[in-house]
């Protein structure tokens, strides 16, 4: 019996060793975290609850930060999650917390468009994946493959 138990979990402790890197591995916003579409429906949804605030062409207006430019830097380093939860939790001022999941992702679509990340085939989806899209101020140098040649 221990020794069948040694097994199971050996067995467990290998298939955990080679399914946990999949499960968290990261993306970066330089991947293409939401969809054309997605950044269309947070342009109006924009126009609709923002831009009394941030502007016409997401500007800031002295007291509302700008949300291109120099908001790009104050993100760096963060998941997407950190910006979702800001936004959803915080915005519009004057009806805090009252966009739903679909508008807030929608509208951080929006803002991704807006600051020149790329599109992907998948839309921008509220939840834990948000947290493994990594908000990189520029985009990432490629992953090396471990494929070259030494000499």
């Amino acid at each position: 019996m221990p020794r069948q138990m040694m097994l199971a979990g050996l067995v467990l402790a290998v298939t955990a060793g080679w399914t946990a890197p999949a499960l968290c591995q990261t993306s970066s916003v330089w991947d293409g975290a939401y969809t054309p579409a997605q950044a269309e429906r947070g342009a109006a949804k924009y126009r609709q609850m923002c831009v009394m605030c941030h502007g016409p062409v997401l500007e800031g207006n002295g007291e509302a930060p700008p949300l291109t430019g120099r908001f790009i830097p104050d993100w760096a380093g963060t998941s997407l999650a950190e910006l979702f939860e800001k936004i959803q939790a915080t915005m519009p001022l004057f009806a805090p917390a009252t966009l739903s999941s679909s508008d807030t992702a929608d509208i951080l679509a929006f803002l991704l468009q807006s600051n020149n990340f790329p599109a992907g085939s998948a839309e921008l989806q509220a939840g834990d994946g948000l947290k493994l899209v990594s908000f990189d101020a520029s985009k990432p140098a490629p992953k090396s493959s471990g494929s070259g040649k030494r000499r």
